[in-house]
């Protein structure tokens, strides 16, 4: 157990670097130059060091601070830190390696607009597989859904996107640097979703095994997740069944899917998506 768990974490750190390399080369050496800012915490630093030419990653990590702060009252102790460990890998690499070393695309605004909404939502999308985020509008937009629990995610990420790309226009004095952003960033969404199947909505895991309890103790231990065991009838064998029920996060769906296998490599698994989920290791159903 121990040795796997030491796998996961070289594992994690592995796509943190990868990841943010391909981060790096995105705004960096694509989006930069073309002077965008296609939403999120990246989309403001990108502003900032147009105007006062502070390192990217720097910046990006500063923003992220306080919102860290508020994670971790929010979103749980494992999450901050995972998500911290991603954001101070990608700083280091943004400032330390990318900017210093690798070349700056000079050519059609159009193409480096594209390539660099694939890139980042390429390391975006990598990222949330292996459970973790860079910060930013994932927590801004779950405390905002606390405040509008009637608004959909999606709605308040486009909000807020749709904000800072709108303050783009002034800030680069270009109105068609908010094309290229809104261009930008849907690149990067359909690669993000293309990976991960959206990181908006939940899954729905249903798991049938002889199994099931060793299954769910292996759950609420690897990660820190709750799940109801149910009583069934086997409609051809008429015998007695456990399914095991489980609600997860999507990008947390490749985890869960190993551990299943890991203990029954002849369990039957299905899942579907969940659309909103409130509760505990969630979002807190509010009264109003």
């Amino acid at each position: 157990m121990e040795h796997r768990k030491t796998k996961e974490r070289i594992l994690d750190i592995a796509v943190d670097v990868g990841a943010s390399f391909l981060l790096g080369i995105g705004l960096i050496s694509f989006i930069e130059p073309v002077n965008i800012a296609p939403g999120g915490i990246s989309g403001i630093s990108l502003m900032i060091k147009y105007v006062w030419d502070i390192p990217l990653g720097t910046m990006n990590f500063l923003l992220n601070l306080p919102l860290l702060g508020l994670a971790w009252r929010y979103l749980g102790k494992k999450f901050t830190l995972k998500t911290t460990k991603t954001i101070l890998i990608n700083t280091i690499i943004l400032d330390g390696i990318v900017a210093l070393y690798f070349p700056v695309y000079e050519g059609d605004r159009m193409l480096g607009t594209i390539f660099g909404g694939i890139l980042t939502g390429l390391a975006l999308g990598l990222n949330f597989l292996r459970g973790t985020t860079t910060g930013g509008t994932d927590i801004i937009s779950y405390l905002l859904e606390r405040r509008f629990p009637h608004v959909p995610l999606g709605q308040l990420l486009m909000i807020i996107d749709g904000i800072i790309i709108g303050i783009s226009a002034f800030v680069f004095r270009d109105v068609e640097s908010v094309l290229f952003a809104v261009v930008a960033l849907f690149c990067q969404m359909k690669v993000i979703n293309a990976i991960v199947y959206g990181q908006e909505k939940g899954t729905m895991v249903y798991v049938i095994s002889a199994k099931n309890r060793e299954i769910a103790d292996t759950i609420m231990e690897e990660m820190e997740r709750g799940a109801t065991l149910l009583y069934g009838e086997g409609a051809y064998s008429k015998k007695d069944k456990q399914i095991l029920y489980c609600v997860i996060r999507i990008q947390e769906f490749p985890t869960l899917k190993k551990l299943v296998y890991q203990v029954d490599p002849k369990a039957f698994l299905a899942a579907c998506e969940a659309t909103k989920i409130h509760g505990e290791g969630f979002r807190k159903l509010e009264s109003k």
